[in-house]
């Protein structure tokens, strides 16, 4: 059910940061984001359709039943704060295996939504977006399957599906704009689901060290929600996570980061493109209804120039790339939007009562755009782990520590790579290894490929067999060089 109140409390709690905020005019001189809110006013937002069945209940009684409450009386089981990727995932997922969800949103408009983000759900999320049903929808949007080459010193990196094997892994690039109204509107349809808009999370309730509810501003009034679970699925700068104490470990990230929408880019292959630099980055992301996201993240060095003329630096830096998208041959539908501070962070999933979902739990790097679909497996791990004991049919503390486990083991050895090249540096001798191996030989890229789409670990991806087999290529590739050569 949604109740869409028609006030609710502006802005996000804490600063801006490249997949964090967003929304038109948020713009300072310098470009960056001034952290003044997501986009929310109606008829901005960009993507086709509009709004799929967010009105209020019509009283049919479909979400009627013991997921009705008004915060008073009989709890929820559980309460999430943030109705975007990663809340909406969970509040559907958890309320389809018998949870009562109270799902609160800050925000009043049901079509708000993140415009700062890499646009891009990796092959990993594949699987939940399936489970959610969502695959049929995000096709019929426009969504663009993600298959990418990435540019190195030693040439370009094209995964391809061997001769006569499946094809590769995939997700989709969507913009937020159609992606999270859609997911939204799902979790608003879904019985046992409370879509509570206007509502933001104030505080927490405790009792005997643990948590057991939330306080939340609403336009009524102060309320107080009630639960078993309560999930913070708010943001890098999750205030559940600050209002429960929970330890913040961040990352420094020396580069900035800037992007802008262009309609009608021409990319080579009609696919994504990655360009590393060492120590500069850049992508571009073919989107929905013809929108192309155009990256830049560069070494904090090069961050005066780009104070002194944000435009003429963004695509000089763009026409400078190898292989560069030709920008003339586009129109640019947005401003250009960014962020000069955006470290990783990493926090515990868990603590008694409380579970964190989405970045709230981790934020990584934005340049390898693994955000959205990071989301969406930490909602689906929760779910699984917790809902028997979420609706009173276990032990909740004991299925809080296997989403712990699963959160840590999936995700941390992938974070701790990421914050070492957040530093800003050039590849280092194993990296030199695997990256112009797979220049050279198709199954490294495709092992490649499915690290970078997260389908493997760390240690998979740099596994014996693996660095073998690319120890292998480059001593071909150089005796070749050597007999080329005379020598």
């Amino acid at each position: 059910m949604t109740r869409p109140d028609s006030a609710g409390p502006g802005g996000h709690d804490g600063p801006g940061g490249l997949g964090e905020h967003g929304g038109p005019g948020g713009h300072d001189g310098l470009g960056e984001y001034d952290g003044s809110g997501e986009h929310g006013g109606p008829g901005e937002h960009g993507g086709p359709g509009g709004h799929d069945g967010l009105g209020e209940c019509d009283g049919s009684g479909e979400h009627g039943g013991p997921g009705e409450h008004d915060g008073s009386g009989e709890p929820y089981d559980v309460v999430i704060s943030g109705a975007s990727l990663a809340g909406s995932a969970a509040a559907i997922l958890l309320a389809r295996r018998g949870a009562r969800v109270a799902l609160l949103e800050r925000r009043s408009d049901p079509d708000a939504y993140k415009v700062l983000c890499t646009h891009a759900l990796t092959a990993c999320a594949y699987p939940v977006l399936d489970e959610l049903g969502l695959v049929p929808a995000l096709e019929k949007a426009g969504a663009v399957r993600n298959e990418a080459r990435w540019h190195t010193r030693w040439g370009w990196i094209e995964p391809r599906a061997a001769p006569g094997g499946p094809e590769l892994p995939y997700a989709y690039n969507i913009r937020r704009s159609v992606l999270d109204p859609l997911v939204r509107s799902r979790a608003a349809q879904t019985p046992g689901v409370d879509l509570l808009l206007g509502h933001r999370v104030t505080g927490l309730v405790r009792e005997a060290g643990r948590t057991v509810g939330v306080t939340a501003a609403a336009p009524g009034g102060a309320r107080e929600f009630r639960a078993r679970l309560v999930v913070g699925a708010d943001g890098k700068d999750s205030p559940v996570a600050g209002y429960a104490g929970v330890p913040t470990e961040r990352h420094e990230n020396t580069r900035f980061g800037y992007l802008a929408h262009y309609r009608g880019l021409p990319l080579h292959g009609g696919i994504g493109q990655t360009w590393f630099l060492e120590p500069d980055m850049a992508y571009a992301f073919p989107n929905d209804d013809g929108v192309t996201v155009l990256a830049v993240l560069p070494d904090k060095k090069r961050l005066p120039a780009f104070r002194e003329d944000l435009e003429g630096s963004f695509e000089a830096f763009v026409r400078a790339l190898p292989e560069a998208p030709p920008l003339d041959s586009a129109e640019r539908v947005s401003k250009i939007i960014g962020t000069l501070d955006h470290p990783l962070v990493t926090r515990d999933p868990t603590a008694p009562g409380l579970a964190l979902v989405g970045d709230a739990a981790l934020a990584g790097d934005p340049l390898w755009g693994v955000g959205c679909g990071w989301a969406l497996q930490s909602a689906q791990w929760l779910a699984e782990a917790v809902a028997p004991a979420a609706t009173g049919r276990g032990d909740l503390d004991a299925a809080l520590a296997v989403y712990d486990r699963t959160h840590r083991r999936r995700l941390r050895p992938h974070q701790r790579i990421a914050a070492d090249f957040a530093r800003a540096r050039r590849f280092n001798a194993l990296e030199r290894l695997m990256f112009s191996a797979a220049v050279r030989d198709p199954a490294t890229a495709r092992h490649m490929y499915c690290f970078a789409s997260r389908l493997i670990s760390p240690l998979g991806f740099l596994g014996p067999r693996a660095v073998a087999r690319a120890a292998a290529v480059n001593l071909r590739h150089r005796a070749r060089a050597d007999r080329k050569a005379g020598r």
